[in-house]
């Protein structure tokens, strides 16, 4: 069985073919898009652009038996019904612009029903007050409101519309909106009216892995989250099974089985990991906004010439000797979920280096993950290792900090395109054929001992506190 897995992500859409019976798994296209940064939060893409690029990554992949897609989450968009047209641009998962209302609907006395129904906190990163800001300040689609001619969805649900006809997404995307009812897997009427969201302007929701129609003859049999797609490509799949994926953000997520685990006061998020044949496996979440985002800042400014710069550091860990970095150039995600958290650094003198700042860059990514791990470890146990991919996994100083901060092994696969690897997995899955490849894992085992690690995590602490409440 031939399959392509198309990875929509952040930044880039790549294409994955992988052979069941060969067990060759190779990277066929890729193409990155633009990314519009407003000064006021607001990050945006372009529909069209996105969808031509899936569009020419499947194209490039030739013959297939199945594709599978996976999708950037909570990024999402209002197009026309008829037309298929976009009436927006994509507002990204990044994207702050609702912040002010997202506040006023958590001060509702309603609030705490509408988190267990939706099991996410409130937080702009989800796709709900996204929709709801369209409306209010889109005269394009209010008109298409009023015509019936409106859709929502997360950008999944708009490239299966435009390339299969299906309006449609699936249970782990759905859970990503604020919008599903984590236990009943449906769209909520109260959370529909809550946010202001016509249900009726929402794709069908779906199992996983299953039938979204077909692109030229072949079928998608799988659409999924990017970062469920890399926990089920990573081969996760006991409850305790842990992966951190170093993209745009960082994202810890840890199976728990058939089992929603709600932890709103660690800051931690339950969802869907996938669904099939009817049976649903869910995992609690947290992530962290800006890692690579973070790294691709510092190039933008001129701080790193290459990310080749991150691999290796002669001077002693910079938190080690007081300069910190705390990572929230969008906020803080979890267990804080302080979006008027700011960017900093602290403990800079006149002897600071470049090479110190971008040491002390790559720290804070790493021990702002290591919250998120220890936040997961308290509700759900995980094991001694992690698996781990994603660009900063390339960095040598960057593992082993990150294990020495997690006090735990941390495992770099040979094979990083677990993202798409997973999609690739589910894809087949539907088909009753697995997939398998040969890999090679390096293992960055702590060197550092517990007190160390706890010294370096009270003094990261005092830093994100810090950050917090700077913006207004």
């Amino acid at each position: 069985m031939r399959v392509i897995a198309i990875d929509q992500g952040t930044t880039s859409t790549r294409a994955l073919v992988v052979d069941t019976k060969t067990s060759e798994a190779r990277v066929a296209h890729t193409v990155k898009h633009a990314q519009s940064y407003l000064p006021q939060g607001w990050v945006e893409q372009d529909a069209n652009e996105l969808l031509a690029n899936v569009r020419a990554c499947i194209t490039a992949c030739g013959p297939a038996d199945a594709i599978g897609l996976a999708n950037q989450g909570e990024s999402c968009l209002a197009w026309d019904a008829v037309s298929g047209e976009p009436l927006s641009p994509v507002i990204v998962w990044q994207d702050n612009r609702t912040a002010d209302d997202v506040a006023l609907l958590a001060a509702r006395s309603d609030a705490a029903d509408m988190a267990i129904r939706s099991g996410l906190p409130f937080d702009a990163y989800f796709s709900a007050s996204k929709f709801a800001w369209l409306l209010a300040h889109n005269a394009d689609v209010r008109d298409a409101y009023r015509a019936g001619r409106l859709r929502f969805g997360t950008t999944d649900a708009f490239f299966l519309d435009r390339l299969t006809g299906v309006f449609a997404t699936d249970a782990s995307t759905a859970s990503r909106t604020s919008l599903m009812n984590l236990a009943t897997r449906q769209w909520d009427p109260a959370l529909c009216s809550f946010f202001g969201v016509p249900l009726e302007c929402l794709p069908e929701i779906r199992d996983t892995a299953g039938m979204f129609g077909s692109v030229d003859g072949v079928p998608v049999s799988a659409s999924v989250v990017d970062q469920q797609a890399s926990l089920y490509g990573h081969g996760c799949r006991v409850r305790g099974d842990a992966k951190i994926t170093f993209g745009t953000g960082a994202f810890a997520l840890a199976i728990t089985g058939s089992d929603i685990v709600r932890a709103a006061d660690k800051g931690l998020v339950p969802t869907v990991a996938w669904a099939k044949a009817g049976a649903v496996i869910y995992a609690v979440d947290g992530g962290v906004y800006d890692a690579g985002a973070a790294v691709d800042w510092g190039m933008r400014i001129g701080l790193i010439n290459d990310v080749a710069d991150l691999d290796t550091f002669d001077a002693p860990a910079a938190i080690d000797r007081d300069l910190v970095f705390v990572p929230a150039l969008s906020g803080l995600a979890c267990p804080h979920w302080d979006r008027s958290a700011g960017a900093l650094w602290l403990g800079m003198s006149g002897a600071t280096t470049r090479s110190d700042l971008q040491q002390a860059m790559i720290e804070g990514i790493a021990l702002r993950t290591a919250e998120v791990v220890a936040a997961i470890n308290m509700l759900e146990p995980i094991g001694d290792t992690i698996a781990v991919d994603g660009g900063l996994s390339q960095s040598s100083y960057f593992m082993q900090f990150l294990a020495d901060v997690l006090g735990r092994t941390v495992a770099r696969s040979n094979f990083a395109e677990r993202t798409a690897f997973g999609a690739a997995g589910l894809a087949a899955s539907a088909f009753g054929e697995t997939i398998v490849i040969e890999d090679k894992i390096t293992e960055y085992a702590p060197s550092a001992d517990r007190q160390a690690a706890e010294l370096r995590a009270r003094r990261f602490s005092e830093a994100v506190q810090r950050s917090g409440g700077w913006r207004g």
